[in-house]
């Protein structure tokens, strides 16, 4: 036998060889299945999960309390979302913001357009403060208006941020932010060196203009008490005889 020969014969074994140990792996692979018997137990079923509302059960339950509630709390719903905004909406904006239905709600909707908190143009509901002021300049030039004297309270809805501006004027020595020692509220005064404080009929307004000057308020004098004296002892003695003397 011929080189030639024997390797065609060693590469027919070689080739036999692989497709045996191709079918002993496929076989090997292939899941086993046992026979169980006729009366063998099936497995237990998975308990059925309980039934869970969907968001939007929720979402309509939650609607639906909202609608229903008193006029005021729906009111100060619609506000705090102008105020925080403070931008303008109409009321089918202000249904998918809040939940409230001014045009379902009659009551809502006069409630809310007659409020001094609310600016109603026809169509768009938007915040209305007192002051109309956009910034610290604005409101600086505002605080100049009033000398004697300018509540914190008409001017802290005026923007968002106006109470970080109050504080920033008066670190810069601009204004004088001072407490009401009556009211307890909060006054803030212009610092203007030319300025002269007028006096002030109001006590409250008085005890401020006196903290901006560092003036200290007078004492009242205090009564002197009245001597008794030997005189007044002796009139007191007689006075039962001259009561006497005028019945008789």
């Amino acid at each position: 036998m011929d080189l030639k020969d024997s390797l065609s014969k060693f590469k027919q074994q070689q080739e036999r060889c692989q497709s045996s140990l191709a079918s002993i792996a496929a076989s090997a692979s292939k899941p086993k299945h046992r026979a169980q018997p006729v009366n063998a137990p099936s497995a237990p079923a998975r308990p059925s999960q309980p039934i869970k509302f969907s968001n939007d059960t929720e979402r309509l339950q939650h609607i639906n309390s909202i609608r229903k509630s008193p006029v005021g709390a729906q009111i100060k719903l619609v506000i705090e979302l102008l105020y925080k905004t403070r931008q303008a909406f109409t009321a089918e904006q202000i249904n998918e913001a809040t939940y409230v239905d001014i045009h379902g709600n009659k009551a809502v909707f006069d409630s809310l357009r007659n409020n001094p908190k609310v600016s109603y143009d026809g169509r768009r509901f938007s915040y209305k403060s007192k002051h109309d002021l956009k910034g610290k300049d604005q409101l600086l030039v505002l605080i100049r208006k009033f000398p004697e004297g300018l509540a914190v309270v008409e001017v802290k809805d005026a923007y968002p941020n106006v109470l970080e501006d109050l504080q920033a004027l008066k670190a810069t020595g601009e204004v004088w932010l001072l407490s009401n020692m009556d009211s307890q509220e909060d006054i803030v005064y212009p610092n203007d060196p030319k300025a002269k404080i007028k006096p002030m009929t109001n006590t409250a307004k008085r005890r401020a203009a006196a903290q901006i000057n560092g003036v200290k308020p007078k004492a009242k004098p205090k009564k002197k008490q009245r001597e008794i004296t030997k005189r007044t002892k002796l009139t007191n003695a007689h006075l039962p005889e001259l009561f006497q003397n005028l019945n008789t």
